[in-house]
């Protein structure tokens, strides 16, 4: 049914429900798998960071999230090549993750994603959001959502 299978990954143990899922069905389905993730934009320093000496470059801070991205997507990425499924990977810097999952799902050609959800309600929900819920309002793909 699905031939390319995107799977957002953040690093926390729950988004690995998803990675377990998607390379599961990959491996059955002889579908394709890309691991996104998303790290966060360059931040212009203010006051207090050049006052304090804490600001990096430009280039540093790609150097950085590059690093960060592969650390993320390397276990999975060999998770999945252990399992024989054919796997790519790419990342993002983005302060809006859900729209650079949107915009990852349909650059790769992707037909459905795999993600996973905290399910965080009240409170929990209004200060950390739900990068999930802003996937499924914005993607006309069809989203599969663990827990």
């Amino acid at each position: 049914m699905y031939k390319h299978i995107l799977i957002p990954i953040d690093g926390s143990k729950l988004a690995g429900k998803a990675v377990t899922a998607g390379i599961e069905y990959a491996r059955e389905a002889g579908a394709k798998v890309t691991l996104f993730t998303a790290v966060p934009e360059y931040e212009v320093p203010n006051e207090a960071a050049v006052m304090a000496r804490r600001i990096i470059s430009i280039d540093e801070h790609d150097r950085l999230s590059a690093q960060r991205a592969q650390e993320i997507l390397a276990s999975a990425a060999r998770r999945a090549r252990d399992a024989g499924v054919d796997c790519d990977t790419d990342f993002k810097q983005s302060d809006r993750p859900y729209e650079a999952i949107v915009a990852a799902a349909a650059s790769h050609g992707c037909d459905v994603i795999f993600m996973s959800s905290h399910g965080r309600t009240g409170l929990a929900k209004m200060w950390h959001g739900s990068e999930t819920e802003e996937v499924l309002t914005h993607t006309a793909i069809p989203t599969l959502v663990y827990r």
